[in-house]
């Protein structure tokens, strides 16, 4: 398998930022950048979606969201025993790497057309539902005999938030409209997808080098935790992948949501759910550490463990 050559860009900003260049992208040009993402993969999946029943999803998607709720309960309790984390920030860590990336998630999928190897549409289904679970499971665990929660702002910024609502909106554009009506727009959300990544992921590398700084001050424990949390959630999504008869491809984006950590959807919802955490703590890891692991080792492990797990069935 070839190295997917976005992720040099990654490489590429991480390197300006390490040696304190002064390579800088726009803020409004960076949010432009992210909204294109989040459009056409919500549009590729919503095309994709047209092609299956609705109903034949229900059971997935419920076994997926349980799953998904369940990561940040195993983690918990390793960031508050043995990391001896406060309760806060154990709560927000755990809701972070229960939510997705929308990146990590792009890079797979790209990773997977360059390849050739195809897979079910209708992951960006669990990619927009798989944000909502651990995000309720982190401020439940954090507000636990603490506190009241501000459920109907939390409720808000998760739903109507920049990325559920893109994500949502593409999918449902891109559904409705099916492969043939959105041919006139092939060229701009498909054609040029991987450029635009390849933007996107050297202002990440930027952004990543300036967070890694801050981890030293953190100790090797959440280090270990940010990689050792991605492989053991990745293997979670294997195994119910392979439970659930998705292809190979889709076996690996599953692993690939279970392992990704949210840096965009959590951290907004954090501040607000639980304001006393320290962003630094879980910006820096998911950002800093898990990202950059995913995408360079993490994403080619996870294509290797699905084709591994459905060799068994060959």
């Amino acid at each position: 398998m070839q190295f997917e050559p976005v992720v040099l860009f990654f490489l590429l900003g991480v390197f300006a930022g390490l040696v304190r260049s002064d390579l800088k992208i726009p803020g409004s040009i960076y949010e432009a950048l992210s909204i294109f993402l989040l459009l056409a993969i919500g549009l590729q999946g919503g095309v994709k979606l047209a092609e299956f029943s609705l109903i034949q999803l229900l059971i997935p998607a419920l076994l997926i969201l349980a799953v998904g709720a369940l990561i940040p309960l195993l983690s918990f309790p390793v960031l508050r025993v043995l990391g001896r984390m406060t309760r806060a920030d154990s709560a927000s860590i755990a809701a972070h790497y229960g939510s997705v990336s929308v990146v990590t998630f792009s890079v797979a999928v790209a990773l997977l057309m360059k390849d050739d190897i195809d897979y079910e549409g209708y992951m960006i289904v669990f990619l927009v539902l798989l944000e909502m679970p651990a995000l309720v499971m982190g401020v439940m665990l954090a507000r636990y005999g603490v506190g009241s929660v501000r459920w109907g702002k939390l409720f808000h910024e998760v739903f109507f938030g920049k990325s559920i609502l893109l994500l949502a909106g593409g999918l449902v554009i891109g559904f409705v409209a099916g492969s043939e009506g959105i041919k006139p727009l092939d060229i701009l959300f498909f054609d040029l997808f991987k450029g635009i990544l390849a933007l996107f992921l050297l202002e990440m590398g930027l952004v990543a080098a300036a967070r890694i700084a801050s981890l030293r001050t953190y100790g090797v424990f959440l280090v270990s935790y940010a990689v050792l949390t991605p492989l053991l959630s990745a293997m979670l999504g294997t195994v119910l992948g392979w439970m659930l008869g998705l292809s190979i491809g889709g076996t690996m984006l599953l692993a690939t949501l279970y392992a990704s950590a949210s840096y965009i959807a959590a951290p907004a919802a954090m501040r607000i759910a639980v304001p006393q955490a320290n962003p630094a703590l879980s910006i820096g890891a998911a950002l800093g550490i898990t990202f950059p692991f995913n995408i360079f080792l993490g994403i080619p492990i996870y294509l290797w463990m699905a084709q591994f797990v459905h060799s068994f069935g060959a």
